[in-house]
This record gives structure tokens, sequence and C-alpha cells, in this order.
């Protein structure tokens, strides 16, 4: 038997119900879980992490990671894409940081939730 499923098939209607007030538009289901994929690389995570408390270039953020400027312009291009971080151009150089203060929040969520899990 396995014992992650029911063992018999019983519905409860007043939480079908609940849950399905409450459920997300799937144009918001989307765009969540292109931010949940952003934060699926460990690379992503690692510049992410790098960017908590500054902003980095892409070179501090190659040499941080011993990547090419170009692998780390393809990530940030992509984290880029779904709000993530943005960037600011200082003369000859672009710099970037986390999108908001709620990109800084999943992340640290996520790092509690981490530790106490054992993960």
């Amino acid at each position: 038997m396995n014992k992650l499923i029911c063992e018999i098939n019983q519905i409860h209607p007043h939480s079908v119900a609940a849950a399905k007030a409450n459920m997300l538009k799937d144009e918001d289901v989307f765009k969540l879980a292109s931010v949940f994929k952003v934060l699926s690389d460990p690379t992503r995570v690692k510049l992410l992490w790098a960017m908590k408390d500054q902003e980095m270039c892409v070179c501090d953020l190659a040499a941080l990671l011993d990547m090419t400027k170009s692998a780390i312009s393809h990530q940030l291009k992509t984290m880029k894409e779904c709000h993530v971080v943005k960037s600011r151009r200082d003369g000859k150089n672009i710099f970037y940081s986390l999108d908001d203060q709620h990109v800084t929040d999943i992340l640290s969520l996520a790092k509690v939730h981490v530790g106490h899990t054992g993960l």
C-alpha cells in the first residue's frame, strides 16, 4: 500500500471549494512558476546571494564564481527577464542588484527553510 495516498477515495467538498475559491489565476501561476524556475538553478542562487546586500558588476560576479563574463551575463539576462534582478549603467560598467526587497525576502526565507529541514 502506498503510504502517500489516502486508503479510501473520499472527497471533502468544503476543502475543495475553499481551495478553488483561493486558487491563483493561470497567468499568476505561470509567473510564479517562472520565478521558481529562475531560483532552481544553483549558479543563479549563488549570484542572487552575492547581490543580496550589494550591487555587483558582471566582472566581479564572474571573478567570484570563477566563470566567464558571458556565462554570468546569460544568467543575469534570464533573471532580469523574470524581474528578479535589475541593472544600472555607470559609465562603462553595468551593475546588477536584486530587483526589490521581495527577492531578498524570498532568498532569506528559503535559507531559513532549508536550515531547519535538514535539506
